[in-house]
């Protein structure tokens, strides 16, 4: 059984506006902030790390790269994926004028149902339930607060199993923080004199067959982690999977099921390992989807 409950994780919180960090006493504090503010562009916002709650901060302890100063200001760079249920940017978080506290994050923004082109939520949402008996109203309707709701469901969902995973030693971005609809993570890929690479789809490389047999073994494990804490990825792909030089990143989590709460759990769990073990095969490694699917199995029970 898991050892967190992914099942209800918080939602319908709603996205904190951007503020200006504190400052000291001052009798014309409003004089400062009015400077303060006339420095940031339109791409810019002061950094949301002070205005959510702890509960919405990544697990400690945190990596060194996290910038936590009330003085970031979040910078957009651009679009790095436009996908079926969200959108995920670049975004540079610095202090203005110090080099120690800069870096470069993916800020995963959902969309709500009206603009999502994904349509199977019933299926990995079997074993969640939303407390708040307004909100499941709402979502019962479709109303406009529960498609807000929904949204909120999902980057919940993501965001709460990035940390617990993270935490358990699975190869997935580091979880910065959750606002409302909008997940901040790690940026996996490369950054060079402000040019920002991210790493590739497992599906668009070509490895040789040291690197395609050291690969296999890191998916086993990190899906055996995930068996162990009771969880199936539930769309894992080489689509979902990225390829960091020499290392395999699992991303792209909201959908993450409990093998034993959601009665689909083993069939996605079985589809992961057939979809999987196909694009290994094809690329000339001995992959049994069959026997991968077994020994999860015998990891979550």
């Amino acid at each position: 059984m898991p050892e967190h409950d992914l099942s209800d994780p918080y939602v319908s919180l709603p996205m904190t506006p951007a503020r200006a960090p504190d400052v000291p006493d001052d009798p014309l504090p409003h004089v400062v902030l009015g400077a303060l503010d006339a420095t940031i562009g339109d791409d810019q916002r002061w950094s949301t790390w002070s205005s959510v709650q702890k509960g919405q901060r990544g697990p400690e302890p945190r990596p060194d790269w996290v910038v936590t100063a009330y003085a970031a200001v979040d910078t957009e760079l651009g679009v790095l994926k436009t996908g079926k249920e969200a959108d995920v940017l670049v975004v540079e978080r610095a202090v203005p004028d110090d080099p120690a506290q800069r870096s470069v994050l993916a800020a995963k923004r959902y969309r709500g149902l009206d603009h999502r082109s994904f349509r199977r939520d019933t299926l990995y949402t079997e074993d969640r339930r939303v407390r708040r008996t307004r909100d499941r109203r709402a979502l019962d309707r479709k109303s406009a607060y529960g498609r807000e709701v929904a949204a909120g469901q999902w980057a919940a969902a993501e965001f709460a199993a990035l940390g617990e995973l993270w935490s358990a030693g699975v190869p997935v971005p580091y979880p910065v923080q959750i606002d409302g609809t909008e997940i901040l993570m790690e940026f996996v890929g490369t950054s060079d004199e402000g040019v920002h690479e991210a790493a590739p789809r497992l599906a668009r490389t070509r490895p040789d067959p040291d690197l395609l047999a050291s690969w296999w073994d890191q998916l086993r494990d990190a899906m055996a982690v995930l068996a162990r804490l009771g969880y199936a990825h539930g769309d894992l792909s080489p689509y979902n999977v990225l390829a960091d030089d020499d290392r395999l990143v699992i991303i792209d989590l909201p959908q993450v099921v409990d093998l034993v709460a959601n009665p689909f759990g083993t069939e996605l769990l079985l589809r992961d390992c057939r979809t999987m073990a196909a694009w290994f095969t094809g690329r000339g490694l001995d992959a049994d989807a069959d026997e991968l699917f077994a020994a999860l199995l015998a990891q979550a029970w």
